[in-house]
């Protein structure tokens, strides 16, 4: 695997993990631990993750994050409970995945990843912050089974073909930069729009 597929690799589990850490943890963990993904060589740190400890941990997380993120405020709380939690999980699984024996990928993996998870951490609970803002009570339910669907799809995809972890990783971080932008903007809108005297 070149160094750029690793790179990628990583910072697309990073970025996912910003997402759905714990969902990340599990879907890893369980296809190695089924020998449904077999990973390469110099993954072989990856091997933690399919631990039953872990992959039982990783199984509650993922359960209770579930239902957590499907109820309106209750996502926000959530959210806010794991801002560091998730760029810490993403830091940790971008590190497992480059050569333990070149301390400065290390570095550059522990940074990116935890960045990466970060920026991923940012989208997800800024766009919920703004859907929160709006009336219906639906639309937490669509927007959360789509970040399922999506994480579950994308993290399989990475971690089964390493060369197209390039391409997921420029796709998660283009959906990532343009979802912030725009909860960005609606939550101006919806904030500026209740600070206006009556």
């Amino acid at each position: 695997m070149s160094a750029v597929e690793l790179v990628a690799l990583a910072g697309s589990v990073s970025l996912l993990a910003g997402w759905r850490l714990y969902f990340v943890i599990f879907a890893t963990g369980l296809a190695m631990r089924t020998g449904w993904i077999a990973l390469p060589e110099n993954l072989e740190m990856l091997a933690a993750l399919a631990n039953p400890w872990v992959i039982g941990v990783a199984g509650i997380g993922l359960v209770v994050e579930f239902f957590a993120d499907k109820v309106a405020w209750l996502d926000s709380l959530w959210d806010g409970l794991h801002t560091l939690i998730r760029p810490v999980g993403g830091a940790l699984l971008a590190l497992a995945i480059v050569d333990a024996n070149d301390p400065a990928w290390q570095i550059v993996a522990l940074l990116l990843g935890g960045g990466g998870a970060l920026l991923g951490h940012g989208a997800k609970a800024s766009s919920r912050a703004a859907i929160n803002a709006s009336p219906e009570p639906f639309s937490n339910v669509v927007v959360s089974t789509g970040e399922d669907v999506a994480t579950a799809g994308l993290t399989v995809a990475a971690l089964a073909n390493p060369g197209l972890a390039v391409a997921i990783f420029a796709l998660v971080l283009l959906f990532t930069l343009g979802l912030l932008w725009a909860a960005g903007r609606v939550l101006k809108r919806v904030f500026g729009r209740r600070q206006k005297p009556s």
